[in-house]
């Protein structure tokens, strides 16, 4: 005879329930804001504007809820803005930066280089990279051009978006192909599918010149043998910089320069 306790309705705490409720409502909040934030913009463009026109900076990550079901976990204010700091420094109006499903990053790179400004006060450890930036990007000085590949269409409320399937790696406009300065990745999967097929993407959107290239993936600790095949013309290497996301998972961030953020982790084989 079965337990009658298996047929008793679940019930939860007045302290769990007052969790969930603070939940569903910051992101049913979050949900509206950007609701507001994209009719905005709809409503510039047909107008015949620029739709990013209607933004309003310093944005926040929070206005673009997370998305588990599309593996989207954004990164801390201070991690982004670390790795805008990777992509700006010694850029010219000349470089060329793609951010691939990494658009917490692109984000932080829009804030720095139309407002000057992040959307909260930088906190002690991130004073000394954002004095960087503010000093390496003042008002007037010229831009490099940005390009966001992302999958998540929310994100075409920017210019710079392009849809991104990594299913289809070099399905994007002709013009990009050898024509990208630095990059910084985060595959959205650790497959070994989407791995490879975002790494194609890469070698295909670089400059030839691939030892003046500069490139960050950020991905699990699990791959890191795949991500430095992968990417050994680009002469990536693991660093011990572990970015601040929303996932218990140890990330690495692997890159081909060095940088005051990082030092490098001793190859797989010596450890």
């Amino acid at each position: 005879m079965a337990d009658s306790s298996d047929d008793e309705p679940i019930t939860l705490s007045a302290h769990a329930l007052d969790a969930l409720q603070d939940f569903y409502s910051g992101r049913d909040a979050r949900a509206r804001q950007f609701e507001e934030l994209k009719a905005a913009a709809e409503e510039r463009g047909a107008e015949g504007g620029e739709k990013e026109a209607a933004l309003v900076y310093p944005l926040s990550m929070k206005t673009f809820g997370e998305d588990w079901n599309k593996s989207q976990f954004w990164y801390s204010d201070e991690t982004a803005a670390l790795y805008a700091r990777q992509l700006l420094e010694g850029a010219t109006s000349e470089t060329r930066i793609a951010v691939v499903s990494t658009p917490s990053v692109f984000v932080a790179l829009k804030n720095i280089l139309v407002s000057g400004s992040l959307p909260s006060p930088p906190s002690p450890p991130l004073a000394p990279v954002w004095a960087f930036l503010r000093a390496s990007s003042p008002p007037g000085t010229p831009k490099p051009a940005l390009t966001l590949l992302e999958h998540d269409y929310r994100f075409d409320v920017f210019s710079e978006f392009l849809f991104y399937d990594f299913m289809q790696p070099v399905k994007l406009p002709a013009d990009l192909k050898g024509s990208v300065d630095r990059f910084i990745i985060d595959p959205p999967f650790l497959s070994d599918d989407c791995q490879t097929k975002m790494a194609l993407t890469i070698r295909w959107m670089a400059k030839p010149a691939a030892a003046d290239v500069r490139v960050m993936v950020v991905t699990s600790e699990r791959v890191e043998g795949l991500v430095t095949k992968l990417y050994r013309g680009f002469g990536i290497k693991t660093t011990d910089y572990e970015p601040a996301q929303g996932l218990s998972n140890q990330f690495f961030t692997y890159a081909n320069f060095d940088s005051e953020a990082w030092s490098w982790r001793p190859d797989l084989k010596d450890r």
